[in-house]
């Protein structure tokens, strides 16, 4: 009998370029999570204080101000506050009201401080400056009420009716005009030191 012919079996050989059976891939966590390993041989640790370079950030520079400068701006600023609060004044027939006077501070503490930086002689100026500007918006809403009733222009009463208007300043002067001198000079005060620090 004869056996049906059979091909002799030979050994797989090895295709690198042939398929091989795909497996699956393990489930994998999300998100994808990679084992800490211990720092060893080779291996950095990160840098302290997550920059290149493991330096801590520089410190801000310091602002640096012009004070003659802070001076003068402070001074236009109370000017400015005074021709406002006079006007306010006027406006509201003699009612004075609290916030003027701290807003003329304000006004020339912000002059004072940003363009002053940081000096500690530029809050002082500014108190004074505060207590000036609200004693000159007091003047110029005076001025006003007398420009109209004599008829005259606000400069001619400055010049040559200014005794005339200081004494009518001191008359309508009340206790209560302390309170609005304080609040001018604090406002000036604190303003300049927040802002020039």
């Amino acid at each position: 009998m004869s056996q049906p012919w059979q091909q002799p079996q030979q050994p797989p050989q090895h295709n690198p370029y042939g398929q091989q059976p795909q497996q699956p891939y393990p489930p994998q966590p999300y998100p994808p999570h990679q084992p800490q390993q211990p720092y060893g041989y080779g291996q950095q640790p990160p840098p302290p204080y997550g920059a290149p370079g493991g330096f801590p950030p520089p410190p801000p520079p310091v602002r640096r101000g012009n004070p003659a400068l802070a001076v003068v701006l402070g001074i236009v600023a109370m000017l400015v506050g005074a021709g406002i609060y006079g006007g306010i004044l006027k406006a509201s027939d003699g009612g004075q009201i609290g916030y003027l006077a701290i807003g003329t501070g304000a006004l020339i503490g912000a002059a004072l401080g940003k363009a002053g930086g940081r000096n500690g002689a530029l809050p002082v100026v500014g108190a004074l400056l505060g207590l000036l500007g609200v004693y000159l918006g007091q003047i110029f809403g005076i001025a006003l009420e007398l420009s109209d009733i004599a008829n005259i222009p606000v400069s001619q009463v400055f010049t040559e009716h200014f005794d005339s208007l200081n004494k009518a300043w001191k008359e309508y002067l009340e206790p209560i005009d302390a309170v609005f001198f304080i609040l001018g000079a604090v406002g000036a005060f604190q303003t300049a030191r927040k802002l020039g620090g």
